[in-house]
């Protein structure tokens, strides 16, 4: 999956290490978990994705690539679980040197196409800090609503669903 400058491909065991590292940085997982993940928290994590991945071949979690340099962007998901097929998770975690380059927004429109064009898939929603105003208006420009505000596993969130 690609689009003008990025591309997304799905992980394997070997980017473990590039993802503990992003789950260690303080800068990009205060807006995900307030706090950095341990390395067993991030292998687990890790694990449950690679998991989640074999669930079906078009969704799952996908390192982003710059395609320009090569470098490692961040991950992305459009995730699926065995008890909801027809409704898929959308996330991504950013280097912070890729703040602020539209690629979230670019990430955003890549997955929802892929939503939107698989045969099972009838909603996608996200769940994200309601601080985060960066996320919410990538959401909200893509044709997200808020559904819900609350504390989900002692954590603020806002749940967004876009039907497709």
């Amino acid at each position: 999956m690609s689009d003008c400058c990025i591309t997304l491909i799905k992980i394997v065991p070997e980017d473990f290490e590039p993802f503990r590292a992003l789950t260690e940085n303080e800068q990009v997982m205060a807006k995900i978990t307030e706090r950095p993940l341990t390395e067993e928290e991030a292998r687990r994590k890790f694990d449950d994705m690679l998991q989640n991945s074999g669930l079906d071949p078009q969704l799952g979690s996908f390192r982003v690539i710059e395609k320009e340099s090569s470098k490692l962007v961040g991950f992305a998901k459009l995730e699926i679980t065995p008890e909801h097929r027809e409704e898929a998770e959308l996330g991504f975690m950013l280097e912070p040197e890729f703040w602020g380059r539209g690629l979230g927004g670019e990430i955003a429109r890549i997955l929802l196409d892929v939503a939107r064009s698989h045969p099972r898939l009838k909603r996608v929603w996200a769940n994200i800090d309601p601080e985060n105003a960066a996320s919410r208006k990538i959401l909200l420009n893509n044709g997200f609503v808020s559904e819900k505000k609350g504390v989900i596993d002692g954590l603020p969130s806002e749940i967004f669903g876009l039907s497709v």
